[in-house]
């Protein structure tokens, strides 16, 4: 089987116009729109999909209140890989078909999923070479100027997991998605197997004290060519009115030590979530070795202006390669609820959210 990563994000919201807008302003292509929907499509095939809430399109009942991304549509390779996936999970939860083939279900945590055949466009990208004192690739030649910020793909999703460790383990029998890092206590990063960027999701621990007790989504990233194209598309946000939260925490710009990711965060309308651009992350296949972090390690390469609980004389170097997974047990839930975290993960506070 190979999920080829996110084909549609379906969004339930209660302001349409504002979340056109925003969608609109953050660079996606607007594919249509009407008086109940909108629709993006970036270049990689990848949709964006709004609906008002109630809207019988969404999943019912609604996995959380409020504005968010209610169901996340995963993209398969072929009807054959999709057969198998859905044989699989039908083992474990309640799945129904569409009449097009596409695959329903709700996970455990109580994350609504769907799953369809799809023809995943190639992308065409271009980046500056970098020129550094002793290395000059981009000699006699100015860098490639931008005149607007447009995401290329969806890179990957983010929700708060009331067990995070079952979430990922579900994701990996069924669909067989990759491991791919654990921040200790945060959450855990996995890869989408047809897939090369570092992570496709991301599980954040609901034992935090930032995070809801129950399934919630958190934000969602979109694949960007390089630091000027994120540089161009936050100035862009700013200048038009959208706020950043991350400005107050995590510096605005910055770039994830786990994964090498550049990022800047941008709060959705409706407190929805966050959407993220996204650039220069890694890539990765199944040579790659999983690897477990203190969170506060593994959080920020540029930490001058990070939140305080990431500086100081007392973060830790801690990474170890973690291939037997030994790093999962001291998570794993065996039982239901919110049962407190230990140490500085207890300490942790919403202006800390972004650099997680």
């Amino acid at each position: 089987m190979s999920i080829l990563g996110v084909e549609s994000a379906i969004f339930g919201v209660a302001d349409l116009g504002e979340h056109t807008r925003f969608w609109t302003d953050f660079g996606l292509p607007l594919e249509q729109a009407s008086d109940e929907e909108a629709t993006f499509r970036l270049a990689s095939g990848s949709r964006i999909i709004l609906y008002r809430h109630r809207d019988p399109r969404l999943p019912s009942p609604d996995p959380f209140p409020g504005d968010g991304l209610k169901e996340t549509v995963w993209g398969v390779d072929g009807t054959d890989a999709l057969d198998r996936i859905a044989a699989s999970l039908a083992n474990e939860v309640a799945v129904r078909r569409d009449d097009d083939g596409t695959v329903h279900c709700t996970c455990p945590d109580g994350q609504p999923i769907a799953l369809r055949v799809w023809a995943k466009r190639p992308v065409v990208s271009e980046a500056s070479p970098v020129n550094t004192p002793g290395n000059y690739p981009r000699f006699n030649q100015h860098r490639i100027w931008r005149q607007r910020a447009i995401p290329k793909t969806i890179n990957h999703v983010v929700f708060f997991s009331p067990d995070y460790v079952s979430s990922f383990e579900f994701y990996e029998r069924h669909m067989g998605f990759r491991y791919v890092d654990h921040s200790k206590g945060t959450g855990i990063f996995a890869r989408a197997d047809g897939t090369f960027e570092h992570h496709a999701i991301f599980w954040v621990n609901c034992d935090l004290p930032i995070a809801p007790d129950h399934f919630k989504f958190m934000h969602i990233a979109f694949g960007m060519d390089d630091i000027d194209e994120v540089m161009l598309g936050a100035n862009i946000m700013e200048a038009k009115g959208w706020k950043n939260r991350s400005m107050n925490s995590s510096g605005g710009i910055s770039r994830h030590r786990i994964s090498s990711a550049i990022y800047y965060y941008c709060d959705m309308p409706g407190k929805a979530g966050e959407a993220e651009y996204h650039a220069d992350t890694d890539y990765l296949d199944d040579n790659w070795v999983p690897r477990a972090w203190d969170f506060r390690f593994g959080s920020l390469l540029w930490s001058n202006n990070a939140p305080p609980i990431f500086r100081g004389d007392d973060i830790p170097w801690d990474m170890a390669f973690d291939a037997d997974r030994a790093s999962f047990e001291a998570y794993r839930k065996t039982s239901p609820g919110k049962r407190p975290v230990e140490g500085k993960l207890a300490d942790i506070t919403e202006a800390d959210e972004h650099a997680l």
